[in-house]
């Protein structure tokens, strides 16, 4: 049986009139056209829009009252040593699994970022000072990092360029009351106190870094610790790799990006660099003719789990 109300005459559908002309479908189309693109923008813009509030995090660290606040002389970093000894090795491969599965050590390196946040930033304190708390920071900020979003393969799967999280910007630390990222605390911070050896002792939780000293920085040894990460650096084929036949220096691309940091011309960076290279790669620092390349940087994590029986040449280029 039919329900009359239900009957629609085709007539009354405008939908379904026949265009007139090939100007009416081409005008038909541009317009849908034009409506899904415009549809398609408001999309992207709302993703964005949504992906950077997700972006935003807490700080790192706790206010502490201005009374509370102390130089950064006065600043213990035995707690931070403690965990680097537990889940660091001698190549600076970190077991991850292990320490985020541990509740305890968790918060161990959370109170210790904390303690941190008591450091004034206007009260005075020695550089050697400055430099053992800022490259501690940096290495610990990145550890926290990390095991907030481990497991992963790599530190650039947490480092958007547009609009997500990027943990070089979205997770800064309160120091001082002030927030610090890894990018300010890089290169507003250690990079202008004139020390090129923090490219050796910041740690970006990649194989292509430096060594993640399995101690921290301390200002009594700093100068020493600073000079033996330098050393272990170039004793590293991924980072220095010497040609005698080609007068060719191959070395880590940190030096490419942040060479002006050693030096304002190649003869200059290398004069720096000389006391920290091997015997085999001395003759060569010192020749007029020397060429330079870099090599390829691997980003893959510093995962104890997944250590290389030998840690070789990097996969891609910053």
């Amino acid at each position: 049986m039919v329900n009359n109300k239900e009957v629609v005459r085709l007539d009354e559908v405008v939908a379904f009139q026949v265009p007139s002309s090939i100007g009416e479908v081409a005008c038909s189309r541009c317009w849908a056209i034009a409506a899904c693109a415009w549809i398609m923008i408001a999309g992207v813009v709302s993703l964005v829009y949504w992906e950077q509030c997700a972006s935003a995090k807490e700080p790192l660290g706790r206010q502490w009252s201005a009374a509370q606040y102390a130089s950064m002389d006065q600043i213990d970093h035995s707690p931070f040593d403690a965990l680097l000894h537990k889940y660091v090795d001698q190549d600076g491969f970190v077991n991850y699994a292990e320490w985020r599965r541990s509740a305890t050590d968790r918060k161990a390196l959370q109170d210790y970022l904390s303690s941190l946040s008591r450091a004034s930033v206007s009260q005075k304190a020695s550089r050697e000072a400055q430099l053992a708390f800022w490259i501690n920071a940096y290495n610990a900020v990145t550890l926290e990092g990390i095991l907030q979003v481990y497991p992963t393969d790599s530190i650039r799967n947490h480092t958007s360029k547009f609009g997500g999280y990027n943990l070089w910007k979205d997770l800064p630390l309160l120091v001082g009351g002030k927030p610090f990222s890894l990018d300010d605390i890089e290169h507003q911070v250690l990079r202008k106190l004139g020390e090129p050896r923090i490219h050796f002792a910041i740690v970006c939780a990649s194989i292509g870094c430096p060594r993640l000293r399995n101690e921290a920085y301390v200002p009594e040894r700093i100068n020493e610790q600073l000079a033996d990460n330098a050393r272990d650096f170039f004793s590293r084929p991924q980072n220095l790799k010497v040609d005698p036949a080609s007068h060719t220096l191959s070395l880590s691309s940190i030096l490419d990006w942040f060479g002006g940091d050693f030096g304002r011309s190649q003869p200059e960076q290398l004069r720096f660099l000389q006391p920290y290279l091997p015997q085999s790669a001395q003759a060569l620092a010192q020749d007029p003719n020397v060429r330079i390349r870099y090599q390829d940087y691997n980003w893959s994590l510093n995962d104890r789990a997944k250590k290389p029986a030998a840690r070789g040449e990097g996969s891609t280029r910053r």
